[in-house]
């Protein structure tokens, strides 16, 4: 059986899982008010040393969906999230839904010219931001945008630990022309917003892309696919109510909104926020919360494995641990189980497929392709067809590289206003990822590289990838990332940049020397940088734009 046939992920290994499943629930907002119904007094949100149960968390999010729709907000219309990990994220996004409408979740780090984008982008009217945001971007942004309401909060609220780990020198800052969230809700506490009619094909969020490969664009991303993903991750991980789960990605990005606010209200489970990654604080957390699970980029777990309270036994209860958004070298996965005892599961998808389409089933550990060194990132989740295919757009046999296309119930509808972007990402709703890789005869699935990273050497091919999972392999390098850069002999040379554990010391030529006993003489680095920290978006991947402006 290869990858073309009519049911590809019927060539995964039996572990006792069906190949298909159907979704249980026609919305996102649906699903929230089953966990409400089940487990109205269990937490919802553990934010430091604030709890907000289900049934607080309903009633906060029917406040917040009567507050804005007293100001004028209608069915249909974008409420823009401009926040950290914190418990009024969840507010704002179920508030949203209760009141009819879409929400959009923005990145933090974004400065003025890229909040004013996104802000005019989706024509977003209402905007709920972190005071300092506020203060620091948003309020020379929002005049000339749709917005009618600003609506502003602390990261200090729903706790009162105040850990400095996190919130060193922050403090409450008063936002004129700006409506605050705490006095919002006290003012519609009791209140219950209008009923609304959700079906599987509205739009729950606009989740934009990374930008890395261009201007960001809107995913349009249904309800069904939230609903749908969401029970992916709860039956391919074992998750049930008795688990915890760990908040460690951005909530803005899809793994945060998909693999942690989505299974948790799936499962009615707790989610465990700590306002932004620290991974000492991170650790102590997992240990006094008892978190089972989590999703993050690679860069969490070096960073754990690198704390200074790096200990085995912090990890004890974190059994379910999966690693997606940016690629995962075998040898970070076999020094994190040498330091705390947990495998790493692969998983892999894109915010277009609403985080997973491929993963390790929990019972099996991924294998890695003698050829190239690069670790599988699973096989096609529940309902998902993947094909290779060539640059002619056929099909290629097994074990031959081409670009993924993906088709599946948690593919988006499409790019908001981008009608152009769509038709040539997602012909007839079948995704072409832009990811280039290929399958195994076992059906694993391997990810080499996106096809515009491919460095042409002198005419000799090479992925970035397989250079960085060779760098990694250095004792000293705690993350590594390489591009082509300019060569007037060669056309394009490889260089790598990479940033050394805390107290190593390796120079440049030593890893030089490292990758040439390593790699083809056309594969090794001829130049390498080092860094104190390789320059990534907040969910953690490479921005290899920035390190080729650096040449």
């Amino acid at each position: 059986m290869t990858v073309y046939d009519e049911k590809p992920w019927l060539a995964r290994y039996d572990q006792g899982q069906p190949a298909e499943i159907t979704p249980e629930f026609d919305n996102a907002l649906q699903m929230f008010r089953a966990a409400v119904d089940r487990n109205p007094d269990g937490d919802a949100i553990r934010y430091f040393d604030g709890r907000v149960t289900y049934a607080e968390l309903d009633a906060l999010t029917d406040a917040f969906a009567v507050g804005i729709t007293a100001n004028g907000f209608a069915p249909g219309e974008r409420v823009a999230v401009f926040s950290q990990n914190v418990p009024q994220f969840l507010i704002a996004q179920i508030g949203t839904w209760k009141a009819g409408g879409i929400a959009v979740s923005i990145n933090p780090m974004n400065k003025a010219r890229e909040l004013t984008e996104l802000l005019t982008d989706s024509g977003a009217t209402v905007l709920v931001c972190l005071q300092s945001l506020h203060r620091d971007v948003a309020a020379g942004v929002v005049p000339g945008t749709a917005v009618r309401q600003v609506i502003t909060t602390s990261e200090l609220e729903f706790q009162t630990r105040d850990e400095p780990r996190a919130f060193a020198g922050v403090e409450r800052i008063e936002c004129p022309g700006t409506t605050d969230l705490q006095q919002l809700l006290a003012e519609h506490r009791g209140a219950t917003p209008p009923e609304v009619q959700l079906g599987p094909e509205d739009i729950a969020f606009l989740t934009y892309t990374s930008g890395t490969t261009g201007p960001p664009k809107g995913a349009m991303t249904t309800h069904r696919n939230v609903v749908f993903n969401a029970q992916t991750y709860r039956d391919w991980a074992g998750l049930g109510p008795e688990d915890v789960v760990l908040g460690v990605a951005p909530l803005f990005h899809i793994t945060g909104l998909v693999a942690h606010i989505a299974i948790a209200l799936l499962t009615a489970t707790p989610l465990v926020l700590m306002y932004r990654l620290d991974p000492t604080l991170a650790l102590d957390t997992i240990e006094a919360e008892g978190a089972t699970f989590t999703v993050g980029s690679i860069t969490v777990f070096i960073a754990m494995m690198n704390a200074s309270n790096a200990e085995k036994g912090k990890l004890a209860t974190l059994t379910k641990i999966y690693s997606g958004g940016a690629p995962v070298p075998p040898s970070t996965v076999g020094a994190f189980r040498d330091a705390f005892g947990q495998y790493i599961h692969n998983i892999y998808g894109l915010t277009e497929t609403t985080s997973p389409s491929h993963g390790v089933p929990a019972s099996a550990e991924a294998p890695v392709d003698q050829a190239s060194g690069a670790l599988s990132v699973g096989v096609p989740t529940y309902n998902t067809v993947v094909r290779i295919i060539g640059e002619d757009g056929q099909d290629l046999p097994v074990g031959e590289v081409g670009e993924l296309v993906t088709a599946g119930p948690q593919v988006v509808a499409g790019y908001w206003n981008k009608p152009e972007e769509t038709a040539k990402a997602l012909p007839g709703g079948v995704l072409h990822t832009g990811d280039v890789g290929y399958m195994d005869a076992q059906g694993w699935f391997y990810i080499v590289d996106r096809k515009k990273d491919q460095i042409n050497a002198g005419g000799y091919k090479i992925w970035p990838r397989e250079v960085e999972d060779a760098l990694y392999e250095h004792p000293a390098v705690r993350e590594a990332a390489v591009v082509g850069v300019p060569d007037e002999y060669r056309g394009e040379t490889v260089k790598a940049f990479v940033s050394l554990k805390p107290g190593a010391e390796a120079t440049v030529q030593e890893i030089i020397a490292f990758t040439k006993e390593r790699m083809a003489a056309y594969k090794y680095p001829r130049q390498v940088e080092i860094l104190d920290e390789i320059p990534k978006t907040v969910s953690g991947k490479v921005l290899r734009r920035e390190l080729r402006a650096r040449g």
